[in-house]
């Protein structure tokens, strides 16, 4: 099996588990992200984004623990092919690049070993790989996690229009309003799956709805990639800090991976958030009330209206939550991944030396 196989299946295998793990953290601060506020004075601006265990207990008390696990199947999904696709073609490139930097080395052409801005740009190059294949798969999970909460904004907008209605009605005209304003007080959130979540972004946009948000998400691609050329850069350090020559990986403890990861991901996390949340708020669900501030068109037409409605306070919602996540996620996701790529290594090791050590039958 090819160390790029290894890779690709290690990095699925990190990535199912550091997402079961953190999931409900994820689906808190997708809402955050894509809840919409006015611009706030700075009086009030204290804890805009609210206390995120409180979020998350007000979550399971409106919709039950199922609501902090919205979307995790297609989520699962979206990981195993995210991450598969991403180590698999990096492993490809990775390979590649120090073969070349070894050779240019043995011509006296550099120190032999891979540069800074190579793991930027190996990084940039198997995100947009994957970014490509796997967008339709993060629209319809963004979509089931922002479901309830968008369901719930239309119908207050469809109340407050109702309301507006009957101040202004007759006599005759009220009865007939307050009877349509308690069938909307009695309905119920309709159930929403994959297959729905699919029927509605292909009845929105068409085929095209599914790579929504495509053009913030290939740009979030410097995340992964300032995040590799981090981890691989603290990662070389580290391990000649212990010798004067390039030792294997294996002398990289899981623990230090960990760190080393959280490390990395936390500062591409703090770079590029201000992507994210566009990428997310441009993924769900548009139609959230009548209010034109609320629906985007397109890259430049949300970042114009969040800056416009919401201030450069709506860029950072939820960060809190997401360094939270996703420094823990890439912190799990490294470690698990190095030590199943170690296991397979191993595992291989002995198969071959079974097959040499174990007499032929003749």
């Amino acid at each position: 099996m090819s160390s790029a196989v290894v890779n690709g299946l290690a990095g699925a295998g990190g990535g199912i588990i550091a997402q079961i793990i953190t999931y409900p953290l994820q689906t808190v601060n997708t809402r955050q992200q894509t809840e919409r506020s006015a611009k706030k004075r700075k009086s009030s601006s204290r804890g805009t984004d609210g206390s995120t265990l409180f979020q998350m207990l007000q979550l399971i008390q409106t919709e039950g623990w199922g609501g902090l696990y919205s979307g995790l199947k297609p989520s699962l999904a979206g990981t195993a092919a995210s991450q598969g696709i991403y180590y698999y073609f990096y492993q490809i490139l990775k390979n590649r690049v120090e073969d070349l930097a070894a050779a240019r080395g043995k011509k006296g052409l550099g120190d032999g070993t891979v540069g800074m801005f190579s793991w930027l740009g190996i990084a940039a190059v198997a995100g947009s790989i994957n970014v490509l294949l796997t967008n339709p798969i993060w629209v319809l999970v963004t979509r089931m996690q922002t479901h309830t909460q968008a369901e719930r904004k239309i119908l207050e907008s469809k109340k407050e229009l109702l309301l507006k209605e009957v101040s202004r009605a007759n006599s005759m005209e009220v009865s007939v309003l307050k009877d349509r304003l308690d069938k909307l007080e009695s309905e119920k959130l309709r159930p929403y799956g994959t297959l729905q979540a699919i029927r509605e972004v292909y009845r929105e946009s068409g085929l095209r709805g599914f790579w929504k948000g495509i053009v913030p998400t290939l740009i979030m691609v410097c995340n992964p990639s300032i995040q590799f050329m981090i981890y691989e850069t603290l990662a070389k350090r580290l391990q000649s800090k212990r010798s004067g020559k390039q030792l294997a990986k294996k002398n990289i403890t899981a623990m230090e991976v960990f760190l080393l990861g959280a490390i990395a991901k936390l500062g591409a996390t703090v770079i590029t958030y201000p992507l994210l949340v566009v990428k997310s708020r441009l993924q769900a669900k548009q139609e959230i009330g009548r209010n034109v501030a609320s629906r985007y068109t397109g890259t430049i037409d949300a970042i114009l209206k969040m800056i416009r409605y919401e201030g450069c306070h709506g860029f950072y919602k939820g960060m809190g939550t997401k360094i939270v996540q996703s420094v823990f996620a890439a912190s799990v996701l490294f470690m698990v991944k190095e030590e199943l790529v170690k296991l397979a290594v191993l595992l291989v090791a002995r198969s071959r030396t079974l097959l040499i050590t174990t007499p032929q039958k003749r």
